[in-house]
């Protein structure tokens, strides 16, 4: 069964305030999917919606064949969504192991054993974990941020613009850190301006554009596509190797 398929999606933060416009997504288990498309498309209100932050006005979200669209978000968390946003997706004055507890509310009895978890799937983090979250570098930011989110052990984790601010050899290390996520067992659904890593590391991937879904389908095929290099990856050339 698919796990998650939203259909004909309109969303916004007011009223007559339609920033998606009718946008679809499907997700299979064990698959990552990539968002990509121009700033304002809408991206980032369609991760919102699915984490239930913002409630569309029309259309659909089932996870498991199952509505989650009218759910609150701490709802949405327990049916088993985990959303690490942009920005403000730490506690900077919290020690490592003290953000990872918390990303654990939703199961305390559970918590210590996902924490030592966390800690063996990334060392980096079991190195720093008395530190203060605001020592780490911004890479190691970011994946404190989605080890956080882990913690809940979620079959679907939306991020949005993960290597967004990233050096690049530090946005490699991050890429490399979702695809061990994903092999782990946990389907991704990512909004990345990086379209061309985020091309290379999905199975599937989406474009909008103007708050509608423009193209769709297999990653690799879209990131040769001569169109897609030339509008969203920066290439001028027939497609890429």
């Amino acid at each position: 069964m698919t796990l998650l398929i939203a259909t004909d999606i309109v969303a916004g933060y007011g009223r007559g305030d339609e920033i998606l416009k009718g946008v679809s997504l499907s997700v299979e288990p064990n698959e990552i999917v990539a968002i990509i498309g121009p700033n304002g498309a809408g991206k980032s209100t369609l991760l919102k919606a699915i984490a239930g932050l913002l409630h569309p006005s029309r259309g659909s979200i089932l996870l498991d064949g199952q509505p989650i669209h009218t759910l609150s978000p701490r709802a949405i968390a327990q049916s088993g969504v985990a959303f690490v946003p942009q920005e403000s997706n730490i506690f900077p004055a919290l020690s490592v192991r003290e953000n990872l507890e918390i990303g654990g509310y939703l199961d305390p009895a559970h918590v210590r054993g996902r924490v030592d978890a966390a800690f063996e799937r990334f060392p980096m983090l079991a190195e720093k974990r008395h530190r203060a979250a605001r020592t780490l570098s911004g890479g190691q930011r970011q994946v404190l941020a989605m080890a956080t989110a882990l913690m809940v052990a979620p079959r679907l984790l939306l991020l949005d613009e993960p290597s967004a601010g990233l050096s690049p050899v530090s946005a490699e290390t991050l890429f490399a850190t979702i695809v061990e996520v994903n092999q782990s067992g946990v389907a991704i659904a990512m909004v990345e301006q990086n379209a061309n890593e985020a091309l290379l590391i999905a199975h599937r991937a989406t474009v909008l554009v103007d708050g509608r879904n423009r193209r769709e389908g297999d990653a690799a095929v879209l990131r040769a596509d001569p169109e897609i290099g030339r509008l969203f990856l920066g290439f001028q050339t027939e497609g890429i190797a």
